[in-house]
């Protein structure tokens, strides 16, 4: 029995783990970020709150409506002093009176409408424009975490096939000492040949260890930037060769008005409308205001409870009425304010060019840092394939004896690096690729 149930549960912490282990290609993981990352989420709340501060304005200028009910009991009354001569008493005397009964019960209804509010109308339009800016921010974050996701894709693939090459170089030299070891044992060669190669071997261990390190760690800030637990298992099934075709086709044609899609532009553009709009409530302040009411009410009155028998009498009352306030002056306070608006609208509009300008600038470095990834990426290609003839001729010859092991360590570090930058080249296309893809507000490639 113990034995059955051993086997059940490894088979559900099998299972378990499966549904825990996530794949992306890099489309799939900007799609999981979109609706996972917790900025991005939070930026849907902004736009979710823009919204419901708009219906919330919208309906400060529909009709309010508000109902009251009150009780009052008096505890004891309030005695009223009237001369004694309004019934028949001395003048100069008082009679002692009691007015209305010691128990009140009275309910009313009150409908209030804007007729007229100029602040209310420039409010109106300030909330669609709080819902852009808003909606404006969700998609610069959208931008900035796909970028994120992206990089830290790249980051991965980059560390993962370096340390595969890595571990081929390791391989191959383990190979290399092994035989030098050999011709050494029999007198053939000196130590230092061997001593040089083992040297070598060392330091490409030593970047293996470290390779390993940067593979946790780039798979943890993967993991962060789609919103996973740092721990969770995950498979990367695009490789670098297969992205690097991707971003091949990235038109970089012109565009005059491209600098319209960025969103920083938009951000701009609705920082001036907004400040446009503070402008005008400003001024809409030295407008009247006109609003009107009705108002309609029952009440009751008794020397006990009653009110809530049949035979309890009420007393029923209605008003209209209709309110005009006109700003007459307020010690120069309104055109202080004024002032100080048109001011901050000037500014916005001057940092609206500043960005213009910025942003073509972005444009076009993104897409010229774009363009020289692909001939950097071709250079960095035949740079590879010549460190790769040089360091097996050099073997070749090595183990003919017509070079020393000094050379032959030689070609084998330029190859190294030269894979290193080849693998950096290609990782460089996927950065500045998506780097001009996100200026310039285009879909990011899968």
């Amino acid at each position: 029995m113990l034995h059955k149930f051993i086997i059940f549960w490894l088979f559900a912490a099998s299972l378990n783990a499966q549904e825990n282990k996530y794949s992306f290609t890099l489309q799939e993981a900007i799609g999981f970020a979109i609706k996972n990352n917790r900025a991005i989420q939070n930026a849907e709340r902004d736009v979710k709150i823009a919204v419901q501060t708009k219906r919330e304005t919208t309906a400060t200028g529909l009709p309010q409506i508000n109902a009251n009910i009150g009780y009052n009991n008096w505890l004891e009354q309030q005695v009223s002093l009237i001369p004694a001569e309004f019934f028949g008493g001395a003048p100069g005397q008082f009679a002692e009176v009691l007015f209305g009964t010691k128990q009140t019960m009275n309910s009313a209804v009150t409908v209030k409408q804007k007729l007229f509010d100029g602040s209310y109308l420039v409010a109106l339009q300030a909330a669609k424009v709080f819902l852009e800016i808003s909606k404006n921010s969700k998609e610069k974050t959208i931008n900035e975490i796909s970028k994120i996701v992206a990089y830290s894709y790249g980051n991965v693939l980059l560390v993962e096939e370096n340390l595969e090459i890595v571990n081929s170089n390791i391989a191959l030299l383990e190979k290399n000492v092994w035989e030098v070891s050999k011709v050494y044992e029999s007198g053939l060669i000196e130590e230092e040949s061997l001593q040089q190669l083992q040297l070598t071997l060392s330091g490409l261990k030593s970047n293996q260890r470290y390779s390993k390190r940067l593979k946790d760690l780039a798979y943890q800030m993967f993991n962060n930037s789609l919103g996973l637990d740092l721990t969770a298992a995950v498979v990367l099934t695009n490789s670098l060769d297969e992205l690097v075709v991707f971003y091949s086709t990235l038109t970089t044609s012109r565009s005059e008005n491209e600098f319209e899609e960025v969103i920083d532009f938009k951000i701009a553009v609705n920082s001036v409308k907004s400040d446009e709009l503070l402008l005008k409530l400003e001024k809409s302040k030295a407008l009247p205001t006109l609003n009107a009411f009705v108002n309609g009410s029952y009440s009751g009155n008794s020397q006990r409870f009653s009110f809530t028998e049949n035979s309890q009498k009420w007393f029923g009352a209605s008003l209209f009425g209709v309110t005009l306030d006109i700003p007459v002056f307020s010690s120069f306070k309104r055109s202080a304010s004024t002032q100080r608006a048109r001011l901050n609208l000037e500014k916005s509009k001057s940092n609206l060019e500043d960005t213009t300008n910025k942003i073509k600038l972005e444009i076009n470095t993104a897409r010229s840092n774009y363009e020289f990834a692909f001939e950097d990426y071709e250079i960095k290609k035949k740079a590879l394939n010549l460190s790769k003839n040089i360091a097996t001729k050099n073997e070749i010859k090595f183990f003919e004896g017509l070079t020393t092991s000094f050379d032959l360590s030689q070609a084998q570090r330029q190859l190294y690096i030269a894979q290193q930058d080849y693998l950096q080249s290609m990782l460089n296309i996927l950065l500045k690729g998506v780097d001009l893809e996100s200026l310039i507000n285009t879909p990011l490639k899968n």
